[in-house]
């Protein structure tokens, strides 16, 4: 078929699990055949995405109330495709098309139908609540080939209905792109209010109306810059509550809060080195701010830079042997690079007077950064030798703090305009962009997690 030929197919090597084999749904097949998985290039710079038709879910044999659930999973599905930028998403709400729906053992798919209302994939499904308990069944089929893909079961309370979707989300991810998605991380921030100031964690299922917003502590004082542990057990970050910027560590659910650097004057945290065991740091105890490395377990220093300049937003390359910071060494804030023992620094940036937090790409190959641009602030990037400057980033407001995605194929940043902060993510290769919150209070640092367990 035509449709088929556009689309970019290969074999992959492992078989596909589900978590049964979905007798209900009147024995048709899952998919296990290792070779009858789909790759689809999401990185290419000619990808398109991919049309997707979302069907209405069916009550199934047993269920007892919570009809509505009928259009919130299809309503939950489009929102967390939709967030991750690779998707089409057809209308499919009400549509009369048969979708194969698990109440009914001889529905089939009209695979047709499908296909000319646009779609190269469907996903369709039911739910059964009953005794508090919720079981949802999730199905994917291959529109262009008329059949089935993926099936996959969940279980659980009414309250677990969001998971349930980003769980069947991050396996058509997998079948389809090859990739992890990052619905298993979560994003810190600063959320600030007057003088005082709140530090959060928010999670993806915020996004399905799911209460994902997480309060590590409170302050009466400013916080700067929280910053995620290699292994997402800690968060550090700079608190005013001592009267100065000093450094604590504190855990993502709020405890073990301890002050690990408190010298006189400013103290910063910069980046955790990959393997846990250093943390970057501005320090002006030495009468300068400078750059310093400190071993976590015995609190010993290294300083890295000595110069005229303001040295500050230290963050390590993902191999650990290069530096990226910001220094106003040759007149504005600006973007350089330097080995791990401080020696060979080198400019990065030479575009824009003003450019500043820089964020080193997991694959290595970019720095992300805050830069003015017009009346403005927007996020660029960069390559690791300084070229290929791209603006990401574009209307209103001013665009701050980037951070990557544990894959390196989304940044996360805050936008302020209107007298509101939204945190945003941002697909690097297609440029879309989709909120994940919003508030009045000003949001500040936003920090994107590794994957957690």
């Amino acid at each position: 078929m035509e449709k088929e030929n556009k689309r970019k197919r290969r074999p992959w090597a492992a078989i596909l699990l589900v978590c049964c084999t979905l007798a209900l749904w009147g024995g048709a097949p899952v998919l296990r055949d290792a070779g009858a998985r789909v790759y689809i290039d999401i990185d290419s710079p000619a990808f398109q995405k991919i049309p997707v038709a979302v069907a209405d879910f069916a009550p199934m044999q047993g269920n007892s109330g919570h009809e509505e659930l009928s259009s919130w999973f299809p309503g939950a599905l489009n929102k967390s495709l939709d967030l991750t930028g690779y998707f089409t998403l057809l209308d499919a709400h009400g549509s009369s098309l048969k979708a194969n729906p698990p109440a009914s053992k001889e529905g089939g798919v009209d695979f047709a139908g499908w296909s000319n209302l646009g779609a190269e994939y469907l996903i369709s499904g039911g739910f059964a609540h009953h005794g508090g308990k919720l079981s949802a069944e999730f199905r994917l089929f291959d529109v262009v080939q008329g059949r089935q893909v993926l099936g996959k079961q969940y279980s659980g309370g009414f309250e677990d209905r969001g998971e349930m979707v980003l769980s069947f989300t991050r396996e058509v991810l997998r079948l389809l792109t090859g990739a992890e998605g990052f619905f298993d991380t979560r994003v810190a921030f600063v959320a600030r209010q007057g003088q005082s100031s709140t530090l959060y964690t928010a999670g993806f299922g915020a996004v399905l109306g799911a209460q994902e917003l997480t309060r590590v502590m409170n302050s009466p004082a400013l916080i700067l810059s929280p910053r995620w542990s290699p292994d997402g057990r800690y968060l550090c970050f700079a608190s005013y509550r001592d009267g100065q910027p000093d450094v604590f560590v504190i855990s993502p659910s709020g405890f073990g809060l301890k002050k690990i650097v408190g010298f006189k004057g400013l103290n910063l945290p910069g980046a955790w080195s990959p393997d846990g065991r250093r943390l970057l740091l501005t320090l002006s105890k030495d009468g300068n701010e400078e750059i310093y490395a400190m071993e976590i377990g015995s609190g010993q220093l290294q300083r890295l830079t000595s110069n005229f300049g303001i040295d500050v937003s230290p963050v390590w390359s993902p191999d650990g042997r290069k530096i990226a910071f910001v220094s106003s060494l040759s007149g504005s804030p600006q973007i350089y690079v330097m080995n791990a023992d401080g020696g060979d620094a080198r400019r990065l940036t030479y575009s824009g007077s003003y450019n500043t937090s820089p964020a080193w790409s997991p694959k290595g190959d970019k720095i992300a950064y805050e830069g003015r641009s017009g009346s403005g602030y927007h996020i660029f990037s960069v390559d690791e030798d300084g070229g290929n400057v791209r603006q990401l980033t574009s209307g209103a407001g001013d665009h701050e703090s980037p951070s990557w995605s544990p894959d390196g194929r989304f940044l996360v940043f805050t936008i302020r305009s209107g007298g509101r902060s939204r945190i945003n993510i941002l697909n690097v290769n297609t440029l879309d962009t989709r909120t994940i919150y919003e508030s009045a209070d000003r949001i500040l640092s936003p920090a994107w997690s590794p994957r957690l367990k």
